[in-house]
Protein backbone atom coordinates (compact mmCIF):
# COMPACT_ATOMS: atom_id res chain seq x y z
CA UNK A 1 0.00 0.00 0.00
CA UNK A 2 1.30 3.17 -1.52
CA UNK A 3 2.22 6.56 1.48
CA UNK A 4 -0.21 8.17 -0.14
CA UNK A 5 -2.85 5.82 -0.20
CA UNK A 6 -2.48 5.72 3.61
CA UNK A 7 -2.47 9.91 3.68
CA UNK A 8 -5.60 9.84 1.99
CA UNK A 9 -7.35 6.99 4.07
CA UNK A 10 -6.58 8.98 7.18
CA UNK A 11 -8.07 11.82 6.09
CA UNK A 12 -10.80 10.16 5.40
CA UNK A 13 -10.77 8.73 8.54
CA UNK A 14 -10.14 12.18 10.60
CA UNK A 15 -13.47 13.17 9.10
CA UNK A 16 -15.26 10.49 10.25
CA UNK A 17 -17.08 11.04 13.37
CA UNK A 18 -15.24 9.82 16.65
CA UNK A 19 -18.40 7.20 16.96
CA UNK A 20 -17.65 5.75 13.52
CA UNK A 21 -13.83 6.22 13.79
CA UNK A 22 -14.30 3.85 16.58
CA UNK A 23 -16.70 1.31 14.83
CA UNK A 24 -14.06 1.36 11.98
CA UNK A 25 -11.55 0.44 14.84
CA UNK A 26 -13.53 -2.13 16.02
CA UNK A 27 -13.80 -4.00 12.73
CA UNK A 28 -10.57 -3.62 11.43
CA UNK A 29 -9.21 -5.24 15.18
CA UNK A 30 -11.77 -7.86 14.32
CA UNK A 31 -10.57 -8.57 10.72
CA UNK A 32 -7.07 -9.01 11.91
CA UNK A 33 -7.70 -11.51 14.38
CA UNK A 34 -9.54 -13.84 12.80
CA UNK A 35 -6.44 -13.57 9.96
CA UNK A 36 -4.66 -13.77 12.68
CA UNK A 37 -5.89 -17.16 13.22
CA UNK A 38 -7.48 -16.51 16.27
CA UNK A 39 -4.32 -16.01 18.49
CA UNK A 40 -6.16 -15.40 22.09
CA UNK A 41 -7.46 -19.12 21.61
CA UNK A 42 -4.43 -20.69 21.06
CA UNK A 43 -2.41 -18.67 23.60
CA UNK A 44 -4.57 -19.37 26.18
CA UNK A 45 -3.86 -23.33 24.77
CA UNK A 46 -0.53 -22.90 25.29
CA UNK A 47 -0.63 -21.64 28.79
CA UNK A 48 -3.28 -24.48 29.62
CA UNK A 49 -0.48 -27.37 28.19
CA UNK A 50 2.74 -25.18 30.29
CA UNK A 51 0.68 -25.55 33.52
CA UNK A 52 0.05 -29.24 32.74
CA UNK A 53 3.64 -29.89 32.00
CA UNK A 54 5.21 -31.90 34.72
CA UNK A 55 8.82 -30.38 34.08
CA UNK A 56 7.71 -26.95 34.62
CA UNK A 57 5.55 -27.41 37.28
CA UNK A 58 8.43 -29.27 38.97
CA UNK A 59 10.80 -25.51 38.16
CA UNK A 60 7.13 -23.62 39.44
CA UNK A 61 7.70 -25.38 42.57
CA UNK A 62 11.69 -25.28 42.87
CA UNK A 63 10.92 -20.92 42.04
CA UNK A 64 8.33 -21.09 45.10
CA UNK A 65 10.83 -23.21 47.52
CA UNK A 66 13.35 -20.84 46.77
CA UNK A 67 11.31 -17.62 47.70
CA UNK A 68 9.37 -19.00 50.63
CA UNK A 69 11.72 -17.05 52.82
CA UNK A 70 10.42 -13.93 51.58
CA UNK A 71 6.74 -14.61 52.15
CA UNK A 72 7.48 -14.58 55.55
CA UNK A 73 8.76 -10.86 55.29
CA UNK A 74 5.16 -9.40 55.87
CA UNK A 75 4.86 -7.69 52.81
CA UNK A 76 1.54 -8.83 51.71
CA UNK A 77 -0.16 -7.61 54.63
CA UNK A 78 0.39 -3.82 53.72
CA UNK A 79 -2.36 -1.74 52.60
Amino acid sequence: MSTTLLERLETQIDDLPETEQRQLLERLSKRLDSKAGNLPDRFSAELDAMASDPEIRRELAAIEQEFQVADADGLDNMP
